[in-house]
C-alpha cells in the first residue's frame, strides 16, 4: 500500500497547480500546506509531498483509481495542465497482473501513472 510520496521541485506552485488539478479526479485535495511543502491527498491523509527544495530527480508514481473513468479523467487533466502523454489510457499487460492504466509526465519530468484493477 503507498503511504505516501515526497516528490523535490523547482516550481512548488505550479508543481501545486498541475497535481491538484491532475489528481482532483481522483478525490485529492489540499490537506496541509507549509511555505515551502504542500500535502496533498484524500480524507485528511497527505499522501503526496511537494516540497519545493530543487532536491529534484525522475521519479515513478503509481497511484489507485476506482474505475476505468478515474484513469481516463487524470490522463486528460493532466494533459491540460502542463503535462506530457507518456500512455494513454488502455490495458496493460504486465508480467504480474493486467489492468487499465495512464502515464502523464509532469511538468518536472517525473512519470506519474494511475491504474484501475
Amino acid at each position: 500500500m503507498l503511504n505516501h510520496v515526497s516528490l523535490h521541485v523547482n516550481d512548488l506552485e505550479g508543481q501545486k497547480r498541475f497535481y491538484l488539478a491532475a489528481l482532483a479526479q481522483l478525490g485529492f485535495e489540499t490537506i496541509v500546506e507549509f511555505t515551502n511543502a504542500v500535502g496533498i491527498g484524500i480524507a485528511g491523509r497527505p499522501e503526496l509531498w511537494i516540497k519545493g527544495d530543487g532536491a529534484r530527480g525522475q521519479m515513478h508514481i503509481a497511484f489507485s483509481a476506482n474505475n476505468r473513468k478515474g484513469v481516463d479523467a487524470f490522463h486528460a487533466a493532466g494533459l491540460l495542465a502542463g503535462g506530457k502523454d507518456n500512455g494513454t489510457p488502455g490495458i496493460r499487460q504486465r508480467p504480474y497482473v493486467t489492468n487499465y492504466a495512464a502515464f502523464v509526465i509532469d511538468p518536472e519530468g517525473n512519470n506519474i501513472e494511475v491504474v484501475a484493477d
